[in-house]
């Protein structure tokens, strides 16, 4: 499926460590900003989920809200959310379901040996379920920043 901007972003179901059933329509009459990243506990992930966390009581000034995406397990986003007291919940795609449906996987290499992995990437969802914003290949600094000023123009 092509993402497209000002159209319905993809329905999900998906399961947290808070939720066992969480749906796009969850999350129905709040801007939703949807991030995806490679892996808990890791630097730039790290930095990058406190960078919400730290946004927090802003994004929510505008009724946002905040899930995070990654293929690590449900225990071991609650290690995460617990050791850097992260106030928003992160989805357990062990099966890559979402990652596909939002078309972030893509070939890595490390070491040289390639992978399929996570392309850190954003999806800015509006209180109706429309797609309003896309970051892909995210970098970390400014990347905050840069959310909070799209969620703030939303209508």
């Amino acid at each position: 499926m092509l993402l497209s901007l000002d159209q319905p972003a993809p329905s999900f179901t998906t399961v947290t460590d808070l939720n066992p059933i969480l749906t796009l329509e969850s999350f129905k009459g709040h801007p939703l900003i949807l991030y995806f990243y490679p892996k808990d506990d890791t630097p730039g992930c790290t930095l990058e989920s406190c960078g919400f966390r730290d946004n927090y009581s802003e994004i929510q000034q505008y009724q946002g809200a905040i899930l995070g995406v990654s293929k690590d397990s449900i225990a071991s986003h609650k290690k995460f959310r617990t050791k850097y007291d992260l106030p928003f919940e992160l989805a357990a795609d062990t099966e890559g379901t979402l990652c596909k449906l939002y078309d972030v996987l893509q070939e890595k290499s490390m070491y040289g040996k390639k992978y399929i992995g996570i392309e850190r990437s954003t999806f800015l969802i509006d209180r109706n379920g429309i797609l309003r914003k896309m970051w892909r290949n995210v970098k970390v600094p400014g990347h905050i920043q840069e959310v909070l000023g799209v969620l703030k123009n939303l209508e």
